[in-house]
C-alpha cells in the first residue's frame, strides 16, 4: 500500500463525523471509527466494505515502513506501538497487533494543539497541584478518559510560567509544546530511549525540576521515579486505574510482599495527588469526564502507611476534604446530576456507592417534589461551589465546566 491511498483513507475517515477518536482495522469488518465511545461503520459508498486480511496487513506494513525495531518487537510480542502523521490532516498514536493469528489496527487521533487548564475548565485545584515542587502526582483511569490531555495542560501551565527544565518521555509524543518560559525536551520511546526506566534514570542526569512518564509499567520505573521525587523532582505520570485506593493497591502490588511495610512508608511521603478519571454518559449526546481527586494530609498519609480499615478509608477521607478541593466519584457525578448534564440512571450504573448515592438522589428529588420517574434526565438547578466537571470528546476537547461560582 502507497503513502497516498493510506492517507486517502485515514483521511476519509476523519472527515466521515465529528468527534472521531479511534480508526479501528479488524479483518472481516467494515473499517470502524469510534465517536464518544460508540463503533460505527465507515462506508463511503453507502455500502460496508469487508477488510481483507491482506489489506490490514499491507496497511500495517505501511505504517511500520522503515523500522526493523517496530517489525521485530511485532515478531516477538504480538503487538507494537508507534505513530503516524498525514500533513496539515492529524497524527496518531498507533497499535498494531495479532488477533486470530491476523493483522489488526487501532489508530487514536492525537490533537495538535495544547490544551490550557482555562479551556478544559479544570477546578482551581489544578493551579495548586502545578505549584508542587517534589514528589509524584499520579493521573489515572482507563484508556481514553483524557489522561494525556489533563497532564499536557498541567505541563503547559508550567511551560508558561516557571523558568526551570521539563523533561518528558511519552509513548509517542501526544502534544508537542511550544517554548515558554520552561525550557522542555520532549523525548519518544524507541526513538530517544529504549525503556521508560532507562529513560527516567537518564532524565535525572539532565537537570531537571519536572519529569513526565507516559506510563508506570514495571516496579523498576516506579522505583526511580520514587527516588527522583525524594531528591528533589516533581514527577507526573498515569496509572491504568480507577480510583486512589485501587491506584495503592496496584503500586503495592508491584513489589513482593516483603517489601510492602517499606514501599508504604516511601509512597506515603512521596504521593502528592491521585487525580482519577471517568467517562460517562451525557443526557444531551457525547461524554462527560468526571473525576475524583486526592491530596496529602496526615490522614492519607496514616492510611497509605497503615492501609484501609473499617474506621480509615481513602473515600471517606477525600469526602471529608472537600474543602479543600478534593472530591470523589460519587460527589462529582451527583454534581453533574444536580447540574443536569447525566440521568439517573447513568449516576446509579457508574457510581462506586450505590447504596449511599442512591439515598442521596431521592432526597434531592424529594426536595423538588418529584419522583424518581419523573426525574430520568436530571435536574437542573444553581449549586453553589460546584465540583467541576469537564466536557472530553475523548482525550482532549473543549471543556464546560458545571454552572455556579467559580
Amino acid at each position: 500500500m502507497d503513502r497516498q491511498n493510506a492517507d486517502l483513507l485515514l483521511t476519509g475517515m476523519l472527515q466521515s463525523a465529528e468527534g472521531i477518536s479511534d480508526l479501528l482495522f479488524i479483518s472481516g469488518k467494515p473499517p470502524l471509527v469510534e465517536i464518544h465511545g460508540r463503533l460505527k461503520e465507515y462506508s463511503p459508498n453507502g455500502r460496508p466494505s469487508f477488510l481483507a486480511p491482506e489489506f490490514v496487513e499491507d496497511l500495517a506494513a505501511h505504517i511500520m515502513t522503515g523500522s526493523e525495531q517496530l517489525k521485530a518487537e511485532f515478531a516477538t510480542h504480538g503487538s507494537c506501538d508507534c505513530s503516524y502523521a498525514i500533513e496539515n490532516v492529524a497524527r496518531f498514536r498507533v497499535n498494531i497487533f495479532k488477533q486470530n493469528g491476523r493483522h489488526a489496527l487501532v489508530m487514536r487521533k492525537l490533537e495538535s494543539k495544547v490544551p490550557t487548564l482555562e479551556k478544559l475548565g479544570l477546578p482551581p485545584i489544578f493551579r495548586d497541584i502545578v505549584k508542587e515542587k517534589d514528589g509524584i502526582i499520579l493521573v489515572t483511569g482507563g484508556t481514553g478518559t483524557g489522561k494525556s490531555t489533563t497532564l499536557a495542560a498541567m505541563l503547559n501551565e508550567l511551560n508558561q510560567n516557571e523558568e526551570i527544565h521539563i523533561v518528558t518521555l511519552e509513548d509517542p509524543i501526544e502534544y508537542f509544546h511550544p517554548y515558554g518560559k520552561a525550557a522542555i525536551s520532549q523525548r519518544e520511546l524507541n526513538k530517544d530511549f529504549g525503556s521508560f526506566a532507562h529513560g527516567l534514570r537518564a532524565a535525572l542526569r539532565q537537570a531537571p525540576k519536572a519529569i513526565l512518564v507516559g506510563e508506570i509499567r514495571d516496579p523498576e520505573t516506579l522505583e526511580i521515579a520514587m527516588t527522583a521525587s525524594e531528591t528533589g523532582h516533581i514527577v507526573f505520570s498515569t496509572l491504568h486505574t480507577i480510583n486512589a485506593g485501587q491506584t495503592i493497591n496496584r503500586i503495592l502490588g508491584m513489589f513482593p510482599r516483603e517489601e510492602e511495610q517499606q514501599l508504604r512508608l516511601r509512597l506515603a511521603a512521596t504521593l502528592r495527588y491521585v487525580i482519577s478519571q471517568r467517562l460517562v454518559s451525557k443526557i444531551d449526546g457525547g461524554r462527560l469526564l468526571v473525576t475524583e481527586i486526592m491530596g496529602n494530609n496526615l490522614r492519607t498519609r496514616e492510611t497509605i502507611t497503615y492501609g484501609e480499615s473499617e474506621n480509615r478509608t481513602l473515600n471517606e477521607i477525600i469526602e471529608a476534604a472537600s474543602m479543600l478541593g478534593w472530591h470523589t466519584f460519587d460527589q462529582s457525578i451527583v454534581a453533574a446530576y444536580q447540574a443536569g448534564m447525566v440521568s439517573e440512571e447513568t449516576v446509579m450504573l457508574a457510581c462506586t456507592n450505590k447504596g449511599k448515592v442512591r439515598r442521596e438522589l431521592d432526597l434531592i428529588q424529594k426536595k423538588n417534589g418529584i419522583t424518581s420517574s419523573e426525574a430520568p434526565s436530571g435536574l437542573k438547578l444553581n449549586i453553589p461551589e460546584p465540583i467541576r466537571i469537564i466536557e472530553e470528546e475523548v482525550e482532549s476537547s473543549s471543556a464546560q465546566p458545571l454552572p455556579g461560582k467559580r
